[in-house]
């Protein structure tokens, strides 16, 4: 099913979609429809260059991220647990003995400020990782983290088994409902969040979004037209998203 999961996500981002684009239009180059062909190959080229734009890109990701803004702590409600969700570093392997803070380590270190001023008693990290690969779960790289940030071991508790956002609501709910607990402030990317609330909503929980990791500015740099290798894995990151937000409505 992850593998499912992943093609599916390559075919949905434009560099996928160009290329299966691109391979129809050989296929009809072949069988003699040159015309068909050459339209289908502009268009796969023009679709790939405009979400390959820091325009484009940041107006799909500033869709997502507007409606999750970045909150003052003042302005946090208090709750009876932080939820944080994996995505944020990769775990110790065979050649790193240490964790590798990746693009969204910003929500294990806002969470971390979150339990020091007083929001939450109890953070559950939820993150696991394919063993085969890694020495550990994700959630336990994140832990180390929260300890390194002054966080007490005995606040910290850990889903380690999870492997994408629907598993981290479904696991990390089964462990907040053990412990009583119902009224959670969730931390992830703000590209990453609504899809996030409505599979913890689903799951019964009282969510209370607490976004991080913003990455739409208020400029699209000097030449938003000329495409980048980075404004095109938002536009992929922020279309996942619409689409996952899409498969999991009731």
């Amino acid at each position: 099913m992850l593998l499912i999961n992943a093609f599916i996500t390559f075919l949905i981002a434009p560099l996928g979609t160009a290329l299966l684009a691109w391979a129809v239009a050989g296929v009809l180059s072949l069988k003699g429809h040159k015309r068909l062909a050459r339209v289908l190959g502009v268009w796969a080229f023009v679709w790939l260059w405009c979400w390959s734009t820091p325009l484009a890109s940041h107006w799909v990701r500033g869709q997502l991220e507007a409606q999750y803004p970045p909150l003052p702590l003042a302005g946090v409600p208090t709750a009876q647990a932080v939820v944080v969700l994996g995505g944020a570093m990769e775990p110790p392997d065979g050649m790193r003995p240490w964790p590798n803070l990746g693009q969204g380590a910003d929500r294990v270190w806002h969470a971390s400020r979150l339990f020091l001023a007083g929001k939450a008693p109890v953070v559950l990290l939820s993150g696991g990782s394919d063993l085969t690969e890694v020495a550990q779960p994700e959630a336990l790289a994140m832990r180390q983290f929260m300890l390194d940030l002054g966080v007490p071991a005995a606040a910290l508790l850990t889903e380690e088994l999870s492997r994408n956002t629907r598993q981290n609501a479904e696991m990390s709910a089964k462990l907040l409902r053990e412990r009583g607990i119902q009224k959670v402030l969730l931390v992830t990317s703000a590209l990453h969040m609504r899809r996030a609330v409505k599979l913890f909503e689903q799951q019964g929980l009282e969510v209370h979004a607490v976004a991080t990791d913003h990455e739409v500015g208020s400029r699209n740099g000097r030449l938003p037209w000329l495409p980048d290798a980075n404004s095109l894995d938002g536009s992929a990151r922020a279309i996942k998203e619409f689409v996952g937000y899409w498969a999991v409505r009731p």
